[in-house]
């Protein structure tokens, strides 16, 4: 795998709107994922379970039939041949099924020729109403890992998990230069910190958050989900437009890393932290 170092990357991010079944789902993803690729993007992220619809507005074991393995199972496999087709660091989050009655919130990565690179699940399952997770998703067991990609050091963080800034750290702490967090958060529960979390994160931990939201209103529940997709840089500031709050859209972003060490060398974050002081944050 090649080391970008510290140069600019063009990364992109679809927020879409549900299609009515996965078929097309993944049709439409294609799509948009070799548009991005046409216009020079070299990695990509996915919104959260976006082969399929936000199931988790309900609690009903109908829906355990989305979940496939990871990296076995069609999705994944079919992804890792758009990877190598267009030459992309690919993010896919998928309902993963592990083996009989265990099941993740999972996000697979995928290097640009194609090769699986392994995956993320998520840490902090919602149990409100809407985000009925804890019915179907156990909390992930895998650690924050970080992949040399490509394009460079890649980390994610899928939705609710955005709320703990103790896997944000860790990802930084494992040299994470840019975190894809895959999302389907709600207008009505969420939409004042949607701008807030990730830019607050991306400052704290100093390195690009890619923050990818579904949009529209889907068939099993009433969440309006906002859109508003974004990339936001280690200084807090949105890079370019945010995505529309109603519309799907592809957004494609240029990235500087070498601003990651020049913010690291400005606001010395890192250097003064105090690990030996934090043992009570992890105490039951």
């Amino acid at each position: 795998m090649s080391d970008p170092g510290a140069g600019v990357v063009r990364a992109a991010i679809l927020q879409a709107k549900w299609t009515g079944d996965t078929a097309s789902m993944i049709d439409v993803h294609e799509s948009y994922a070799r548009s991005a690729a046409e216009q020079g993007a070299k990695v990509m992220g996915f919104q959260e379970v976006f082969n399929a619809p936000y199931f988790c507005q309900v609690q009903e074991a109908e829906h355990y039939r989305w979940a496939e393995p990871v990296p076995d199972g069609p999705t994944v496999q079919r992804m890792q041949a758009l990877a190598k087709e267009t030459g992309m660091v690919l993010v896919v989050p998928v309902f993963e099924l592990e083996s009989s009655g265990n099941y993740y919130n999972t996000a697979a990565v995928i290097d640009a020729d194609g090769s699986y690179l392994g995956k993320y699940r998520k840490h902090h399952i919602p149990q409100v109403k809407g985000f009925w997770e804890k019915y179907y998703f156990k909390p992930g067991n895998l650690g924050w890992p970080v992949w040399d990609t490509a394009v460079g050091k890649v980390g994610v963080y899928i939705c609710y998990d955005r709320h703990f800034p103790e896997g944000w750290r860790a990802l930084g702490l494992a040299g994470a230069q840019i975190v894809f967090n895959p999302s389907a958060t709600s207008r009505s529960l969420s939409s004042y910190l949607w701008k807030l979390e990730q830019p607050a994160a991306a400052v704290a931990n100093e390195y690009f958050i890619a923050a990818i939201n579904r949009v529209g209103v889907e068939e099993y529940g009433d969440n309006d989900f906002y859109g508003t997709s974004y990339f936001v840089d280690p200084r807090g500031q949105f890079v370019g437009e945010t995505a529309s709050s109603h519309d799907e859209e592809l957004l494609v972003r240029d990235l500087d890393l070498g601003l990651i060490d020049e913010v690291r060398q400005t606001w010395a974050f890192y250097r003064d932290r105090r690990p030996e002081a934090y043992g009570p944050l992890v105490q039951q």
